[in-house]
């Protein structure tokens, strides 16, 4: 099946009567792309876990386009949810709350819970428009790829990992690159389960409020496992100084083939190493950070280092996606 040009009417309307249908339709959000189906067909939702080789007690997010169609999944009144949703939906934000009685319940692992998200992106609000006005409210949709892997953030990643059968919605490359933050707002005190671009200071100050750690009795929500978002190379994250330090001992070496470098400081690399640069500014650092591991996957590199973010909070998203790789 042909990759389609998410700006073509068209091509919209097919894939939103194939989600209508029950077939699965990968699409562009702002962050990455997500692999959907009809979150109120059970086997639709079945057929997701399938595709990616996920568990299915591992919760989805449900897509949709309007605040009146995520109050038919949860319960939206909690006044934080109710700040956020103001603020930040359509956004890269996802909230959890209490699942609406009857719906949803494989889209939600089983859960009492669900996690919703209104995106951004003009396709994915093209998409779940059109599949609103053939009766489907919402769509459950994880990253297009295999369980555990890199992200996709074009239609090509999404091909490449989940085959040229798959129907894809073309919407370009991502503009931030990596998922949606993630807060439960199924207590009293909101607490974020997953960062994301959208940073953990612009969240507090809608709540006016501290985010809380998340508890042992939290939910189960998407990309949470201590092991995600890996590459097929090793890769392992070092601060600045230990990496300029590992790679002036290969400089004197042999060559260190199948070694790959991602750094902000180091200007060039010994004879042999792949050296990608990594950006100064963290958006634009999330916008090419899986893009880039892909890349270097494609190059055949069997060990990639990466220079550790630094600690500030705009960064938080990007270091928690390295050190869920590095966790493989």
């Amino acid at each position: 099946m042909p990759i389609l040009d998410g700006r073509d009417a068209a091509a919209v309307a097919a894939a939103a009567d194939h989600l209508a249908a029950g077939g699965l339709v990968a699409f562009p959000t702002e962050t990455v792309y997500g692999l959907g189906a009809r979150a109120d067909d059970d086997a639709a939702v079945a057929a997701i876990f399938a595709a990616k080789g996920r568990p299915s007690d591992h919760p989805l997010i449900v897509h949709v386009a309007t605040a009146e169609a995520a109050r038919h999944f949860g319960d939206l009144s909690h006044p934080g949810a109710v700040k956020l949703m103001q603020r930040f939906w359509p956004g890269p934000l996802t909230l959890i709350v209490p699942r609406g009685e009857g719906v949803a319940a494989a889209a939600a692992g089983g859960q009492a819970s669900i996690g919703l998200r209104m995106p951004a992106h003009p396709v994915a609000q093209a998409l779940l428009q059109a599949a609103a006005a053939r009766g489907v409210l919402g769509v459950a949709a994880p990253s297009a790829n295999r369980f555990g892997r890199l992200s996709p953030t074009c239609a090509a990643h999404v091909a490449d990992e989940l085959g040229p059968e798959m129907m894809v919605l073309d919407g370009g490359d991502c503009a931030l690159g990596i998922e949606s933050a993630i807060v439960d707002c199924t207590r009293a005190a909101p607490a974020l389960l997953r960062p994301g671009v959208l940073d953990r200071a612009a969240i507090e100050a809608v709540l006016e409020a501290h985010l809380q750690a998340p508890g042992a009795d939290a939910p189960r929500a998407p990309g949470t496992l201590l092991a995600h978002y890996a590459p097929q190379a090793t890769l392992r994250v070092m601060d600045g100084a230990m990496l300029r330090q590992a790679l002036q001992i290969l400089r004197g070496a042999p060559g260190a083939a199948g070694l790959a470098v991602y750094s902000r400081t180091v200007r060039q690399a010994p004879p042999g190493i792949l050296l990608e640069r990594m950006p100064d500014e963290a958006g634009a650092a999330a916008h090419e950070l899986f893009a880039v591991l892909r890349k270097l996957d494609a190059a055949g590199v069997r060990l990639i280092w990466v220079e550790a973010p630094p600690p500030q909070a705009a960064w938080e998203g990007v270091r928690d996606r390295l050190e869920r790789a590095a966790a493989t």
